[in-house]
């Protein structure tokens, strides 16, 4: 079809099935999306490969995942404004396309250094792909139809922490490291491919929003300077070394100058700090950042753990993980289910309570600890994280004008990422230390020792989650009595 043509108003079809080129709109930007989500996955468990083939340190090889948050964080607001600016197909392509040329580059690095730069450029496309998902869906179905056609793209979107892991240690562990890169280019030609075959909104302003170019200037270094200090912190041995402070400093610095120019600029800020007036959208962020630090940072390290402390292979790695996908799945069935009768607040506190529960049994593990016990914490870990993460996403926008929203999804994807790439690198550099400090045998003290830090963050999660709402929203309360 025509790359210009607005999908029509799909009303009049609710009662009925969907309309079938929205059905392949909607598959179409799932092949994005599934890209996105395996390709991360995948990456976790062969950090252990990459470390050893390169000849590197834990702390150095962390920005693999580091660099790449960063850069998926920093491109977030550039993806409304260009769909504004250029139109949805046109940001489309430019993102797979980005992407693509990322993996490729990914797959013939010759060293950490190059792969680090590589990743950060793969995540500059990969970045812009979920805000444009829910942009166009959201363009295209309306809200009637939109969570049926979420549902259609939500199950296969679930497989991927399921799946990627696996895949990804089947690669490393049989072939090579490369194809867990090199696997994206053929999903993205698919994905280039389909989207020539249908139609997508026209999601361009004649009056675009302006792009807070100093806004950029100031956030993006700053939050790199403070990640680039904490990763030195393990590498110089204390945060006392003027290679941890100075960066750290000037980071905060930089900080302080943006948060001053968010408060006074006219056009929309990066990360609008005008919002968290907002009890609830308040409550949300810190719980979204709290989070994503004790999430995504363990995901780093259980992997490792396998591979390092069991001597098991990335293959073996991947299967183990397999099981936290599988609660994180069942989790986002349930909770979507429950957010009509229970409030963001006791679903996101079961979801803590849960995330906590298998970060405590994480604590004890040892050179021996039963893979069952291991597996079934893994899975408690997913639960929770499925229990907690959507409904304080959701929990946000109570409180919100419909002008507000756009700018508050931009601001809670930009905290997620950032969040996960504190939680990496000071994770990491916990491990390193621990791994310097229990040579040998005492290995997995190094690792047990480390997840208190990640309780340590979902413990701070659990005290925004008293600002979020605590009864759902009168329409789906009224809904679900129905």
């Amino acid at each position: 079809m025509a790359s210009g043509t607005v999908i029509a108003d799909p009303a009049p079809e609710v009662a009925g099935r969907l309309p079938r080129e929205l059905v392949r709109l909607a598959l179409t930007v799932m092949l994005g999306g599934v890209m996105v989500g395996l390709d991360a996955t995948m990456t976790n468990v062969a950090i252990n490969t990459l470390a050893r083939d390169f000849d590197t340190s834990l702390a150095t090889i962390q920005w693999i995942s580091t660099g790449y948050l960063l850069a998926l964080a920093m491109v977030i607001p550039l993806s409304a404004w260009s769909a504004e600016r250029f139109g949805a197909r046109a940001t489309w392509i430019a993102s797979i396309t980005l992407f693509t040329l990322g993996s490729l580059l990914c797959g013939v690095a010759w060293s950490a250094g190059s792969l680090i730069a590589f990743r950060v450029l793969q995540g500059l496309g990969g970045g812009m792909i979920a805000p444009l998902i829910q942009t166009i869906l959201a363009r295209a179905a309306g809200p009637a139809q939109l969570p049926r056609v979420i549902a259609v793209i939500g199950v296969p979107a679930m497989l991927a922490p399921v799946l990627g892991p696996a895949l990804g240690g089947l690669l490393v562990s049989h072939a090579s490291w490369r194809l867990i890169f090199f696997i994206n280019i053929p999903i993205c030609a698919a994905a280039l491919l389909a989207t020539s075959r249908v139609a997508m909104p026209d999601t361009k302003r004649a009056a675009a929003s302006r792009l807070d170019i100093l806004g950029l200037a100031l956030l993006s270094p700053g939050i790199a300077a403070i990640v680039y200090g904490l990763a030195q912190a393990g590498t110089r041995g204390g945060f006392r070394d003027s290679h941890v402070l100075i960066p750290i400093l000037l980071g905060l610095a930089l900080l302080l100058l943006f948060a001053m120019h968010a408060l006074r600029t006219r056009i929309e800020p990066i990360i609008d700090l005008r919002l968290f007036r907002v009890r609830s959208f308040s409550g949300a962020s810190a719980v979204v950042f709290f989070f994503s630090m004790a999430m995504l940072g363990t995901a780093l390290i259980l992997p490792l753990y396998y591979q390092q402390v069991r001597g098991e292979s990335a293959l073996q790695a991947g299967l183990l993980l397999a099981t936290q996908g599988l609660g994180f799945g069942f989790a986002l069935i349930f909770a979507s289910r429950l957010s009509g009768r229970v409030g963001p607040r006791q679903l996101v506190f079961a979801g803590l309570v849960l995330t906590a529960t298998s970060t405590i049994a994480f604590t004890q593990i040892g050179t021996e600890t039963s893979y069952i016990v291991l597996s079934a914490a893994a899975l408690v870990s997913g639960l929770g994280i499925g229990a907690a993460l959507v409904p304080s996403m959701a929990g946000a926008y109570r409180g919100l004008v419909d002008d507000a929203i756009a700018r508050a999804t931009s601001s809670l994807r930009i905290l997620q990422q950032l969040g996960g790439s504190f939680g990496i690198a000071i994770l990491a550099v916990v491990l390193q230390q621990g791994i310097s400090d229990h040579p040998g045998a005492g290995l997995a003290s190094a690792f047990a020792d480390t997840y208190w830090w990640a309780l340590g963050f979902t413990a701070l999660a659990v005290i925004p989650t008293f600002l979020l709402p605590s009864t759902p929203p009168p329409e789906e309360r009224e809904s679900s009595l129905q």
